[in-house]
């Protein structure tokens, strides 16, 4: 069948199999595949060639301690489903990416990062122990202290070292369902990244970016930091029910939106009335933990926004030390380029050495562009910015780098790749992304 990821390009053939247990996956092995959760990589990570296994079967919830927080939990679980079962009872993911719709798997895999890696770091972090299913059928259970080196590499590996079954995270406590938000109006990327820095003893925080603008406007930001409320702190209908936001209502993109709906007069519209819109209501609220950890969850299917094309997105890191250079470039690039995106995210990192994993010290920028020539051309040219300063690319939000470009930028893919032909998992894990970046 014909598959894609989120972007829904590129969509390629696979051979898609949904195993129901361990040895209905171990039969499979006999062909090289890659493990899918709930398809929310972004390209072709999750694609396999020539085999897919489809993961969301593998869906129980097996044991939880209240004292420690600790879940343990099947690959194919949702955070959404996590988060329904255990927000009421008072724990949150410590970690959690801009969707809640990644499996547990998918977030392993990815070593997914949220608003708040300056202060508590990517996924890894939760992470307790995981358990992998080797190239012989084999499960191993690894951790920090237990088969360290295969749970490095797993973490932020891409299933590249094996299909994740389950593993043991830690939840973080709350007293409620409600985040205190602060938005801040940033003039330009210098403000946005100075208020970065000075509020970086804030939980979360990020930063979305009107990467039309130009000039002394140059990356002109709303900034939102954010707290999980305490009860206290709540008015008194909110804190009879703390964990009640009640029903948060959704919309759905219906079809696929005609070609060049997204253009630089349509974007540049949205911009400007969305900043105004945020600096107006500049300041602090309390808003509830769907709509500043997932807002565009409420929207279903909205990749379909793209047309039938897709989009493909745009996600660096660069070192703290060139961040400000290289972020200004990307943006005058792209705003010189009349190619704005309304889904421009930018957000502080914290420290972190991993093998194989995105994150490091600095900022890292986010951006989908409809896919096309001219699209496709700019991000090349995205692309050399980012290795002059010294940046890494985000590989589950990758549909279109090529393997050149990652062994310039990552200098640890070749040891992931004679870590992969050594212990025989080349030819047993394979997706179309491996392929196409030489892994």
């Amino acid at each position: 069948m014909m598959l894609s990821g989120w972007g829904r390009y590129p969509r390629l053939d696979t051979r898609l199999e949904a195993p129901r247990g361990e040895e209905a996956l171990r039969a499979l092995l006999a062909d090289p595949l890659i493990a899918r959760g709930n398809g929310r990589a972004y390209g072709d990570a999750a694609i396999g060639a020539p085999l897919t296994a489809q993961m969301r079967s593998f869906n129980r919830m097996i044991a939880f301690d209240a004292t420690s927080g600790q879940l343990v939990a099947e690959a194919g679980v949702q955070l959404a489903e996590i988060i329904s079962a255990f927000l009421p009872r008072g724990f949150f993911p410590l970690v959690t990416p801009g969707t809640k719709f990644v499996t547990l798997g998918g977030a392993i895999a990815a070593d997914v990062h949220g608003k708040n890696h300056h202060k508590d770091g990517s996924f890894a972090a939760c992470l307790d122990w995981i358990d992998v299913m080797g190239p012989d059928g084999v499960v191993t259970r690894c951790s920090r202290d237990e088969n360290a080196d295969l749970f490095a590499w797993t973490v932020g590996g891409m299933g590249l070292t094996g299909v994740i079954l389950r593993a043991a995270l830690r939840l973080r406590r709350v007293e409620s369902a409600w985040i205190r938000q602060t938005l801040l109006p940033a003039a330009n990327i210098d403000e946005a990244m100075d208020l970065f820095e000075r509020n970086d003893a804030a939980t979360y925080s990020v930063a979305w970016i009107d990467c039309l603008s130009r000039g002394a406007g140059l990356g002109r930001s709303l900034v939102m930091l954010g707290e999980h409320a305490t009860r206290a702190e709540l008015d008194l209908k909110r804190a009879a029910s703390p964990f009640d936001i009640g029903r948060r209502p959704s919309l759905a993109v219906p079809f696929d939106a005609p070609s060049g709906l997204l253009n630089s007069l349509s974007v540049r519209a949205f911009n400007e009335a969305y900043y105004w819109k945020g600096r107006s209501g500049a300041g602090e609220s309390y808003v509830n933990w769907d709509s500043y950890f997932y807002p565009l969850d409420a929207l279903l299917n909205w990749n379909r926004i793209y047309g039938r094309n897709g989009f493909a997105q745009f996600q660096c890191v660069l070192p703290l030390e060139s961040s400000a250079r290289g972020m200004r470039a990307l943006l005058e690039m792209i705003s010189n380029a009349g190619a704005g995106s309304f889904l421009a995210v930018l957000k502080r990192f914290g420290a972190q050495e991993s093998r194989f994993s995105f994150p490091m010290l600095g900022y890292t920028l986010a951006l989908d562009f409809p896919v096309n020539a001219r699209m496709l051309t700019l991000m090349d040219r995205l692309d050399r910015i980012v290795l002059e300063h010294g940046g890494r690319f985000y590989l589950a939000k990758d549909s279109r780098m090529s393997a050149a470009t990652l062994a310039a930028s990552d200098p640890r893919a070749q040891a992931f790749r004679d870590l992969r032909q050594s212990q025989s998992l080349t030819g047993r894990f394979r997706s179309a992304q491996s392929e196409r970046l030489a892994l």
